[in-house]
């Protein structure tokens, strides 16, 4: 919790419970935010010189060869905070793990916030705390950022954007274009849990039991994925739009099919009743902390054991495999035995979820 009794600037923030014009003016009020509010949460040696830009010594990340992975992504999430995290645990770890997705180790962030006038600088506070919080358990630094504020109602309480930079091994090849017939198709755990979560939360919803944002960073269970074999050829973490459009993206990058098993993919209790009772498919439901993997089948098994010994993927499994026929397409073998196309859908479901 942000404690604003130990502010001693000479305006402090204590004094200015919400966000003004001034915070983002660059003047005294701008410096008071980020001295007393963002460099305490994000604290490291990088970000401590407050520079225009960060210095990195890129020959050096470099040494042992590899190349650079490098992701952006933007956060408007409604509402800004619900079970399972808030904003700002959605910021760090989802371009955490955008850039583990390429088979990277994730280093450095840059975060952008955009703040409509009048939000609480104690909410504020919470939002940075948890990012600092969430970049430290995923050893990354936040070594940059920005702060803009824009006037009350021309935004929604607080956007963020965060940018991320990693190291990909020079033996690590990963790209959604590299599926290949053959592969088998494996999910790290229960799906639609984030989404689900966010619009119980927004709409008021109760269900016999809570649910919460599976929101978490993935890096070091692809680490450990990547000591079991370095032959896994797509990873996915499939946020906006679920497994469903996620799936079709490979199929058409990589111009396969892809046929899963309907009955082999896990959809949690409550996720399923909460889709049946709004409509939904929990397929196009997003997620924030699962992965797809795609990989020939002969290291299936032992990647599926490895998984298992890791928090984040105790639940894997082996939901499809990639095929020849219908290129570009993703089908599933229903429990009743026929078949159904799994396209992709002309806008999202649940818009606001990330």
């Amino acid at each position: 919790m942000t404690d604003f009794n130990n502010w001693v600037c000479p305006l402090p923030l204590r004094d200015y419970p919400r966000i003004v014009l001034g915070h983002g003016g660059g003047g005294k009020l701008s410096n008071e935010l980020v001295e007393n509010l963002f460099l305490p949460a994000f604290f490291n040696e990088t970000l401590e010189s407050l520079g225009d830009s960060a210095q990195i010594d890129v020959a050096e990340l470099l040494k042992d060869g590899g190349r650079l992975a490098f992701s952006t992504d933007s956060f408007v999430v409604q509402p800004l905070f619900f079970r399972g995290g808030n904003i700002g645990d959605l910021a760090v770890n989802g371009t955490v793990n955008d850039v583990a997705m390429a088979g990277a180790k994730p280093l450095f962030l840059s975060a952008g916030f955009i703040i409509e006038e009048g939000f609480e600088i104690e909410k504020l506070g919470r939002i940075a705390a948890t990012m600092g919080a969430a970049a430290r358990k995923a050893n990354v630094r936040i070594v940059t950022g920005d702060t803009k504020v824009v006037e009350r109602g021309k935004g929604d309480g607080v956007f963020i954007n965060t940018s991320g930079i990693g190291i990909i091994p020079r033996d690590t090849n990963i790209a959604p274009n590299l599926a290949q017939a053959g592969d088998v198709v494996i999910v790290s755990g229960e799906i639609g849990l984030h989404g689900i979560a966010v619009m119980s939360e927004r709409e008021g919803l109760e269900f016999d039991a809570a649910i919460f944002s599976d929101c978490a960073s993935l890096n070091f269970l692809v680490a450990e994925m990547l000591e079991v074999t370095k032959e896994i050829h797509v990873l996915r973490d499939p946020t906006r739009g679920g497994i469903a459009s996620s799936l079709n993206e490979i199929a058409k990058a990589s111009n396969v099919g892809i046929v899963l098993q309907e009955n082999q993919i896990p959809v949690p209790p409550i996720v399923r009743a909460a889709c049946e009772l709004l409509g939904l498919d929990p397929f196009y439901v997003a997620n924030e902390g699962k992965l797809l993997a795609i990989l020939p089948r002969a290291h299936a098994d032992e990647l599926i054991e490895k998984m298992r010994s890791n928090e984040f993927g105790r639940e894997a499994t082996i939901i499809g495999e990639v095929v020849q026929e219908h290129a570009g397409m993703v089908v599933a073998k229903t429990g009743l035995g026929g078949t159904r196309v799994v396209d992709l859908q002309l806008g999202e479901q649940l818009p606001r979820i990330c």
